[in-house]
């Protein structure tokens, strides 16, 4: 690779995340702006989130994701389960064990705060390829993955 291929590269690679920063700023702001429409805490929110992506969890495994202490999630699964977007369930493969499955994803007023989110971003998706879009989820998948290395070391 010459010279100037590496400084091209570099120049690509130096937008991206730079690209990738600003999208993460704005699905922050996206995020707080259905939390407050919601009017649940965020942490609350952000673990239901993490339970609809990773699945149901233990509170142990739930406290480790989100950082909190496993005192904090109790209450936290408390909460959830009054407003009923999560439920503690007996785990199938260990009946000792409960875990945590998230119930809020049939709820309307979940469904009308992402819809014109979803929407934009699917008409978005069609403007691409099956190649490209299969390339994009390979990337977001590594970057959540890195993103993930990151947080457990903090």
């Amino acid at each position: 690779m010459s010279n100037n291929q590496i400084s091209k590269n570099t120049d690509a690679i130096n937008q991206l995340t730079s690209l990738l920063r600003g999208y993460g700023s704005r699905s922050i702001l996206h995020q707080q702006a259905i939390i407050q429409s919601l009017g649940i805490p965020t942490n609350d929110y952000i673990s239901i989130d993490l339970l609809k992506e990773s699945g149901p969890m233990t509170a142990g495994e739930l406290a480790e994701k989100t950082g909190l202490s496993t005192g904090t999630i109790t209450a936290l699964i408390d909460r959830l389960e009054k407003i009923g977007y999560a439920q503690r369930k007996k785990d199938p493969n260990d009946r000792r064990r409960v875990i945590i499955v998230p119930t809020y994803e049939d709820k309307e007023e979940i469904k009308k705060a992402y819809q014109p989110l979803d929407s934009a971003m699917r008409n978005l998706a069609h403007e691409y390829s099956e190649k490209e879009l299969q390339l994009m989820n390979e990337f977001l998948l590594k970057a959540i993955s890195v993103l993930d290395s990151q947080l457990q070391q903090k």
